[in-house]
């Protein structure tokens, strides 16, 4: 909003100066959220100065380049999990649907679901992406275009326990008029619009939850327990696999590519 401005909402390295005890010199520290890269100057930088209560430790479990690797999209996918498992989704529920599933958000959500044992099927826009989506977890694919050629009706068949959705829009008013009774959807999207076309039938009749999950903001004292769910049992297989690394003077075309859908997967910039 103002210029000059250094993007990049998320960042890991080693603290340099500190007047905090809880992170002296020589910590391994991981900064997402509070407005980083958007309101303040962000990550993309050699060196960022931050309050010690935006940090976290880096837990045991991560590299630094796996906390990236990770990043907001990481953490934004494992609050969006734990919305499902605090609403009483498990595994025996019935399946469950990420939407937007090929982007950093849906593939990391999809990634973690299916190692927890959920049945997941994956919405998405990119055909070419069927294969790589079945790979990483997704039991089905549903095409995006399919997943909207639905009846123009406050309620549709009951079929998802509940889902993840990274898209908003119309993809998230039909996903919650198809989630079964006392489903839960969590919400942390607006690509795919603002406006939520939708009766409030599918809460006051099928009494289902929808958990907005609020990244930037997220409470300080809540952060650390997420990041050590990342580190360990919700930490997804191969993950060092689905990156690419690229220096600080390769991030302008890389956000050009991003910005035409060329990207799957995490691009992480090593200073």
């Amino acid at each position: 909003r103002k210029f000059p401005h250094v993007p990049g909402i998320d960042a890991a390295g080693v603290v340099v100066e500190s007047s905090s005890p809880d992170f002296p010199v020589g910590t391994e520290v991981i900064a997402t959220g509070h407005e980083l890269g958007v309101e303040r100057w962000g990550g993309w930088a050699e060196y960022v100065r931050v309050p010690a209560a935006w940090l976290v430790k880096r837990p045991a479990g991560l590299t630094l380049e796996e906390s990236m690797m990770l990043g907001t999209a990481g953490f934004t996918a494992a609050q969006s999990v734990q919305a499902l498992i605090h609403a009483g989704i498990t595994p025996d529920r019935g399946p469950v649907v990420v939407t937007g599933a090929t982007g950093g958000v849906g593939s990391l959500a999809l990634r973690i679901l299916a190692q927890l044992g959920y049945e997941v099927t994956a919405v998405s826009g990119k055909k070419d992406r069927v294969d790589w989506l079945k790979q990483i977890g997704a039991r089905a694919v549903i095409d995006r275009e399919t997943f909207l050629a639905t009846p123009n009706r406050p309620l549709l068949a009951a079929t998802w326990a509940g889902g993840v959705d990274t898209v908003g829009g119309t993809v998230l008013a039909t996903l919650l008029k198809s989630v079964q009774h006392r489903g839960c959807v969590s919400a942390c999207g607006v690509v795919g619009g603002a406006d939520l076309p939708l009766t409030v039938f599918p809460f006051i009749l099928r009494g289902v939850t929808l958990a907005g999950i609020d990244s930037a903001w997220c409470p300080d004292e809540n952060r650390p327990e997420i990041w050590n769910k990342l580190a360990t049992e919700w930490k997804p297989k191969h993950l060092i696999a689905g990156r690419t690394v690229i220096t600080l003077d390769e991030a302008g075309a890389a956000v050009d590519t991003i910005l035409k859908g060329g990207i799957t997967g995490r691009t992480v910039i090593r200073i």
